[in-house]
């Protein structure tokens, strides 16, 4: 394939596994510099993809809710710049508790990974995209209030939408840049997270997302959309 982003730099934070693994490879596919991160002790399919991408994925660690570790990424790549930065990294919890049941510690780490980490490490990294770049998380159609029509996933999906309100905020403090900012919804994704029955493959959301990206890039304010860039009703 022809390499026709070989000058774009994207960074994938939380991407050995799942959405994030699958969008590296994408990215990969369409000629981009792919900088990955993975926890230390997850990185494995990553390097083995690395071995074969003749230097166009470079694989880093960090854990997203430890911020000295976001901090040390952030001076290890501090001369780059990142065209695109998107952190897909995020934890579910067991579906079956409710608020009513959900344990104090399981709430403050899934809020804390999904909804407070992601903006943290955003704002760690934003000076390192231009104003033509693009800064983009993965959210969840869960997240959207106005879908919130049964009970379930309750604690997920309040971390969603938390991070949601967080974008908005983010977006108001910094409403004069023109960088483009995304809410990403890739869909019901058969992976770890979203199980075997899920309604969508892989290769049916993630290079859709990918398109959905590209076809946003230049658009300035923040943007909630789905894989197929479908608005989602916040």
């Amino acid at each position: 394939m022809q390499n026709t982003h070989s000058q774009k730099t994207v960074l994938l934070i939380g991407a050995s596994r799942g959405l994030g693994f699958a969008m590296v490879e994408e990215y990969l596919k369409r000629g981009y510099q792919v900088i990955a991160t993975g926890r230390t002790d997850s990185t494995g399919k990553l390097r083995q993809v690395a071995q074969a991408a003749a230097g166009a994925l470079e694989v880093e660690t960090v854990d997203i809710t430890i911020p000295e570790q976001v901090a040390a990424l952030r001076g290890r790549l501090a001369d780059r710049r990142i065209d695109v930065l998107f952190v897909n990294a995020g934890v579910v919890n067991d579906d079956g508790k409710t608020l009513a049941d959900v344990s104090t510690e399981e709430f403050v780490r899934v809020m804390v990974t999904n909804s407070l980490s992601p903006i943290r490490v955003i704002n760690a990294f934003q000076d390192l995209v231009p104003p033509t770049g693009t800064i983009g998380v993965m959210s969840s159609g869960q997240g959207s209030l106005t879908n919130a029509t049964n009970a379930n996933f309750e604690v997920y999906r309040g971390s969603k939408a938390a991070l949601n309100m967080f974008m908005r905020t983010f977006a108001a403090r910094n409403a004069e840049s023109p960088r483009n900012l995304l809410l990403m919804a890739p869909g019901w994704v058969q992976t770890d997270m979203g199980g075997p029955t899920a309604r969508l493959t892989i290769g049916e959301s993630i290079p859709n997302l990918v398109n959905t990206i590209e076809a946003y890039e230049g658009r300035a304010g923040l943007h909630y959309l789905d894989y197929l860039g479908r608005v989602v009703p916040w």
